[in-house]
């Protein structure tokens, strides 16, 4: 048991100097493809704070303390390991809820800002005047990013760089079909971009109405899918700290009991989030 709980805190201390150990190569040359874990910290809004490597040695981390915490309260083999893979995916987790919760409250100001962007144009603004004067008029929260927009249009003088990197940082399928509408005028010309952003607008307040009115009838489910995936574990738990349950739940059949009540327990609590998960918008120009 020393021998095993020794080689996972040199796994983890391992996994945690791996970055600075054998830092990755990558050729600049080419565009990389962008994973998905790439996308789910840009969509959690740490796309210049944070990297997939970080991202994997924290769930690393993660996972070798929370078996390490598990090893000390539960004499459980099966425990640990499912203590582990939990700790594991904690960061994943937290970063999907942060992209939600993000993405929820974003998705009432887009129409704030398609307005202003036709105040602005109607004005006689250009584009790149036009999107930056939203670090001032605009949204609060959104501030930062457009004043980010406004800085690196005045250092380089380049629209479309300054575009590409405001919708990598925004992150957000609403705000990719603005800024690709915007680069597509510019590009043209025409007089579409006015009753275009006045359309987009109505659509995505339509749609955040629509799905406010939805998530509300439909968030007993998620709460009914947590309760039921948390309530058996708990109880197993309690019962573990008994020695002889403990004695039970660590022989081959306690472990295959325990094994498939974490198989059901995934499967059905993935079932009920997906019977109570509207369709989220994809990002089809990041």
């Amino acid at each position: 048991m020393t021998l095993l709980v020794g080689a996972m805190l040199g796994a983890g201390m391992l996994l945690v100097l791996s970055p600075w150990l054998w830092p990755a190569r990558r050729d600049t040359s080419s565009p990389a493809t962008t994973s998905a874990l790439t996308r789910l910290i840009g969509e959690a809004g740490f796309a210049e704070r944070a990297t997939a490597r970080t991202v994997v040695v924290c769930a690393a981390f993660g996972g070798a303390v929370a078996a390490a915490l598990a090893w000390l309260i539960f004499p459980v083999l099966p425990l640990w390991s499912l203590a582990g893979l939990v700790g594991a995916y904690a960061p994943i987790a937290w970063l999907q809820s942060r992209a939600r919760r993000r993405a929820k409250e974003r998705r009432g100001l887009w129409p704030d800002v398609c307005d202003l962007l036709v105040s602005s144009v109607r004005a006689g603004m250009s584009l790149a005047d036009a999107v930056a004067s939203l670090a001032v008029s605009g949204p609060e929260r959104l501030r930062p990013d457009f004043a980010r927009f406004a800085r690196d249009v005045a250092a380089s003088g380049h629209l479309d760089a300054a575009l590409a990197g405001l919708k990598t940082r925004l992150a957000d399928p609403i705000a990719d079909r603005i800024v690709e509408t915007l680069r597509m005028a510019r590009e043209v010309g025409g007089t579409e971009l006015v009753p275009t952003l006045r359309a987009l607008g109505s659509a995505v307040r339509a749609d955040a109405t629509l799905r406010a009115e939805v998530e509300a009838r439909q968030s007993w489910i998620r709460a009914a899918a947590v309760l039921g995936a948390v309530a058996p574990w708990v109880i197993l738990g309690l019962l573990a700290l008994r020695p002889e349950a403990a004695a039970a739940y660590g022989s081959p059949q306690g472990i295959a009991l325990i094994l498939g009540g974490a198989v059901v327990t995934v499967v059905a609590f993935r079932l009920m989030l997906r019977v109570g998960r509207l369709p989220e918008p994809r990002r089809w120009f990041a």
